[in-house]
């Protein structure tokens, strides 16, 4: 299997030089990539299986945090838009439990792949994660769970839409809702976010979907669930040095386990 058996490359061809320009024009103006239609029928069909087929390897976590992603600070109160607590509920299943001739493997391991995303995103290299869990994760959203409000600690997320629920599993956003790098946390705008006081831009994609999101500075969320089918979406996660693994407390909170 190769790059032609995943995706469409006449459609969306990644070597491009004028396709990798227009489409790092929409994530410096928009924070996001939309690309529709991805992945081919065959290829998602597949991972829709695998996903179906390991889902009970998967580990199941519910956890309270801040937006911020951080521990309480005692400086503020628990009603404070730092300390306020939000609920995100998922289940995950890890790098080391996808086959090894899943077409995920192939995707993330390509080097046209992975160079059209450095020049869409100003990158000068993108690399695996150091461990055996982190890579590449397929996230499992059954009825009633969720994506609470947050900010994310890595610069941007590339994500691919395999499975929609029946209702719910809106992926909603506002951009620019802080400066990290500044240190600004904007603690008004996320208690007008999280009060429902504030309007969202949603991101409803359909299956096979590949999204490029810039969410440091974009507080997103993705609604409950609604319905018995389980909302399914990959995580393909790099990083811009080599030889970076998830940390021992980390690895336990999101995968129960440590490589």
């Amino acid at each position: 299997m190769d790059l032609s058996d995943i995706i469409t490359l006449k459609e969306f061809p990644l070597a491009n030089s004028d396709f990798q320009k227009s489409c790092k024009k929409s994530v410096d103006q928009k924070g996001a990539l939309i690309l529709e239609g991805f992945l081919l029928p065959d290829a998602l069909e597949q991972v829709r299986q695998e996903g179906l087929d390991n889902k009970h390897k998967a580990y199941y976590c519910t956890e309270d945090h801040n937006v911020y992603l951080t521990d309480p600070d005692p400086d503020f109160s628990m009603e404070h838009p730092r300390n306020r607590q939000i609920v995100s509920s998922k289940g995950c299943i890890t790098d080391d439990q996808m086959p090894l001739n899943s077409p995920l493997h192939v995707l993330y391991d390509c080097d046209i792949f992975r160079n059209f995303l450095c020049e869409v995103l100003g990158e000068e290299g993108l690399y695996d994660y150091a461990d055996s869990l982190s890579s590449i994760n397929l996230h499992y959203a059954g009825k009633g769970k969720e994506l609470g409000w947050h900010f994310d600690n890595s610069s941007f997320a590339t994500t691919l839409l395999i499975q929609k629920p029946d209702a719910g599993g809106v992926f909603e956003y506002v951009e620019d809702m802080r400066d990290a790098d500044k240190g600004e946390m904007n603690f008004e705008g996320v208690n007008k976010v999280l009060d429902g006081k504030t309007n969202v831009k949603t991101m409803n994609m359909s299956e096979g979907t590949l999204a490029l999101f810039r969410g440091r500075n974009a507080i997103h969320r993705v609604t409950p669930t609604q319905g018995d089918t389980t909302r399914m979406l990959v995580v393909l996660a790099y990083n811009s040095k080599p030889n970076v693994a998830i940390s021992e407390s980390a690895s336990m909170t999101f995968y129960g386990r440590i490589s």
